[in-house]
């Protein structure tokens, strides 16, 4: 059951990632034919843009990190006994959960205490930046417990888009 949670999340994230690029792409044609074409550059587009970059990575992060999409050396892991093999898998999804509850918490710390400035060509709170880090930490943190889980248990995760 927490497997099929972890992955309705991740597949939520794929979603919104797609969602994000698209956001992202219009707001940049828009930059592009308000400097070029209109010769109006809207202020706004561009502040736009680094903030959808900032929430598709950090979604794409934490999905890849469900999905061991991320890079990793594995080739003294596969030359190693099982049961060392085993026990070096788990102690890297704990570092990586222990790095995602340090993301969460740190960028929590940071939005809040930017929370009261605005991004002035948004006119929204300058948390929103600290928002897709805190979100991406505490999904590193779940994903990194199912990883755990599944290497107890001795079975293979689901792929999120599968």
């Amino acid at each position: 059951m927490y497997s099929q949670i972890c992955r309705r999340l991740a597949r939520a994230c794929m979603w919104l990632g797609i969602a994000g690029i698209v956001a992202l792409i219009g707001a940049v044609s828009w930059q592009v034919i308000g400097r070029y074409v209109l010769n109006n550059t809207p202020t706004w587009a561009e502040s736009l843009s680094l903030l959808l970059v900032l929430y598709v990575t950090m979604l794409g992060t934490a999905v890849g990190v469900r999905d061991a999409g991320h890079i990793g050396l594995e080739s003294f892991l596969v030359l190693a006994p099982e049961k060392v093999r085993l026990k070096m898998e788990m102690l890297i999804h704990v570092l990586v959960a222990l790095f995602g509850a340090a993301m969460a918490w740190s960028c929590a710390e940071l939005a809040i205490s930017v929370w009261e400035y605005r991004l002035p060509t948004l006119w929204i709170s300058e948390g929103w930046k600290y928002v897709p880090a805190t979100v991406a930490g505490a999904l590193i943190v779940l994903f990194s417990i199912e990883h755990l889980i599944a290497l107890a248990q001795g079975r293979e995760l689901e792929p999120s888009w599968g």
